[in-house]
């Protein structure tokens, strides 16, 4: 990701790539939706998404280190993450977590499932301060605020997280991921951004083929209609774009906010429901609590930057 990782690396980049992953997120929790119910399992449907985006991210990769092959001699390149830290992300960021999203996707509505999902700010909050030494002040308090009332307001409920309800496994796997932002964000310090995507996608996806094999399911890749590898490469395609934009915006600005921006994409999810599935326009109320929140938290970001380092792809 070599022009990406070369932007410049102030907060405010951060933020506005926090934006382009929120969009995207809103479009892939949407679109996650229809393409989980072409497949018979869900967990063969998510491993199927994640080697595609496997795949696309690899290309990148392999195309930043041509261009960095191709460098002035001078140009200096970065230790990188252990590989411990590149094996975490791949547990804890690319395979255990998809598994439980996406069994929980397959029987909870995509509104509820972006609810569940936009509570990583939540988590992240509750990380950022003791891990990250993240403050987390009165102006981000408001914010994170404002945009779970927003969620809550766009849904019309509180998700049923009973035990056995698609969005218990939702929420497992949203705390899996808030978790991921901490040692991802500590491992972008050396770390450059498409090299830590592509361990997580691509050492996920390994780790999805052999939970696949134990299962006995290898074979529904192969028996399952081209219309729903259709489905698989397209929202491949899209987790690819949201795991550069999201560790690129985690390598430039604080993990707190650019999980508040992410909330955003609630927005993107809610209105693709109403227009697309003929639901209820998005509640005006959380529409506006939701706007208000990320305003919040973009304001009190940029207010706050301090400028940061970004690791060489």
């Amino acid at each position: 990701m070599k022009v990406m990782d070369r932007i410049g690396g102030g907060s405010r980049t951060g933020i506005a790539l926090a934006g382009i992953a929120a969009c995207v997120s809103g479009v892939a929790v949407f679109v996650n939706g229809y393409g989980v119910r072409r497949w018979p399992d869900a967990t063969a449907y998510t491993t199927a998404k994640n080697l595609v985006a496997a795949v696309v991210v690899l290309g990148v990769l392999g195309a930043a280190r041509l261009g960095r092959a191709g460098a002035a001699p001078g140009h200096a390149r970065r230790a990188g993450a252990p590989r411990v830290g590149y094996a975490a992300v791949a547990v804890i960021g690319g395979s255990v977590p998809f598994v439980l999203f996406f069994e929980g996707l397959a029987r909870a509505s995509s509104a509820d499932a972006a609810f569940v999902h936009k509570l990583l700010v939540v988590f992240v909050a509750a990380l950022a301060g003791p891990f990250l030494r993240e403050r987390v002040g009165a102006a981000q308090v408001a914010a994170i605020a404002l945009l779970v009332a927003g969620q809550v307001a766009l849904t019309g409920h509180l998700p049923d997280v009973g035990a056995g309800a698609g969005e218990t496994l939702i929420l497992a796997a949203t705390l899996s991921w808030s978790v991921e932002v901490v040692v991802a964000k500590r491992l972008l310090a050396t770390a450059p951004v498409s090299d830590l995507a592509a361990a997580r996608l691509a050492g996920g996806v390994a780790l999805l083929l052999a939970w696949l094999a134990v299962r006995g399911g290898i074979g529904t890749l192969t028996e399952v209609p081209a219309a729903a590898w259709g489905w698989a490469a397209a929202t491949g395609a899209i987790l690819a774009a949201y795991a550069l934009a999201w560790y690129g915006a985690l390598a430039r600005a604080r993990a707190v906010d650019v999980s508040a921006v992410l909330v955003a994409g609630a927005l993107i999810t809610a209105a693709l429901d109403a227009v697309v599935r003929g639901l209820p326009a998005p509640d005006v109320l959380g529409v506006v609590l939701l706007a208000a929140g990320t305003a919040l938290a973009v304001a009190a970001a940029v207010a706050g930057r301090r400028p940061g380092r970004v690791a060489v792809a």
